[in-house]
């Protein structure tokens, strides 16, 4: 089996879990522009971590055979700091069109607060200025409300739900979120938002449909290997394998291949992985030899993966 983690904060994981990720047979991720842990204090850090993320995050997931997607926006805890919020809204257009970038994300409320509304509603209107998808965080506190307002305001903005991906769901929101036909993301992430085990009763009375797991992996205590893992429970416990396939696979590429910036070919055709090229003038690697040739082949099985 084949999986997409579509939503990974890759900027805060080592190469490593990179290596570990491809041999458990993830093939492409993506990573949604979001904060740093501490406050960014000038427009300055976030240029320089959206180039990041478009540069040189995408040149090291294909040194080690996965294919690497992003997302760019003003993330909504930021956005409460408005001096800032107003530079890097200047900013944002010129890497909406770079390539790779799926979606305006990940947007929409923490505190929900005035200020966050302002800026949601701005990328919602950048989003459909440039014809995008969307990405959007639902809040950790008080949730239920702050899903349901992330989507009255998306659709008051103009945006298809079948263009919008609302992530971070839970028990309480899923049902509205499915009922109103937009995407429903679900973050597998240890002690917090969903556990695999919770996940695979939301497939069982739910079903698939417009439903995916993704791993939200960031520097805090998180799992990279979420999605295959949840996969590998799902069988154990009876889920069908097509939905299995479908929720931590087909769903997240239906949705966000919607941006023509996502193709399964980009994994099934790759170009072999070769270690010896250089970024900028920079490498990958630290004193190894370097990997030249195909990719590692990927399991056949689910539950013959080895996870470490």
């Amino acid at each position: 089996m084949r999986f997409i983690d579509p939503h990974i904060h890759m900027a805060a994981r080592t190469t490593d879990d990179y290596e570990r990720m491809v041999a458990a047979g993830i093939v492409a991720v993506i990573e949604p522009a979001f904060w740093l842990g501490q406050p960014r204090t000038s427009v300055g850090s976030y240029i320089d971590y959206l180039s990041s993320i478009v540069g040189w995050e995408r040149f090291r997931a294909s040194q080690f055979g996965i294919r690497h997607y992003c997302t760019i926006g003003l993330n909504s805890k930021e956005a409460n700091n408005e001096a800032l919020a107003e530079q890097v809204m200047d900013i944002l257009p010129r890497y909406l069109a770079k390539e790779g970038v799926v979606a305006v994300g990940e947007i929409g409320y923490d505190d929900q607060t005035a200020i966050e509304d302002k800026y949601y509603r701005a990328q919602l209107a950048l989003a459909r200025e440039f014809d995008m998808l969307v990405m959007v965080h639902t809040p950790h506190r008080d949730k239920k409300s702050g899903t349901i307002r992330s989507m009255d305001v998306a659709l008051e903005m103009g945006m298809a739900p079948g263009r919008v991906i609302i992530d971070h769901n839970n028990e309480e929101t899923v049902r509205d979120v499915l009922d109103r036909g937009f995407w429903a993301g679900f973050t597998i992430y240890p002690n917090t938002k969903m556990g695999n085990e919770r996940m695979v009763e939301i497939v069982r009375q739910y079903g698939s449909e417009r439903i995916f797991v993704d791993s939200s992996a960031d520097w805090g205590v998180s799992d990279p290997l979420a999605v295959p893992k949840t996969a590998r429970l799902m069988l154990e416990r009876g889920i069908p394998q097509k939905d299995v396939e479908a929720t931590c696979y087909g769903n997240a590429l239906a949705a966000y291949g919607q941006s023509g910036q996502m193709l399964e070919s980009h994994w099934l055709e790759p170009a072999p992985v070769d270690q010896r090229t250089l970024f900028e003038g920079n490498s990958v690697l630290r004193g190894q030899s370097p990997r030249v040739g195909a990719l590692p082949e990927i399991p056949d099985r689910v539950e013959t993966m080895v996870f470490k």
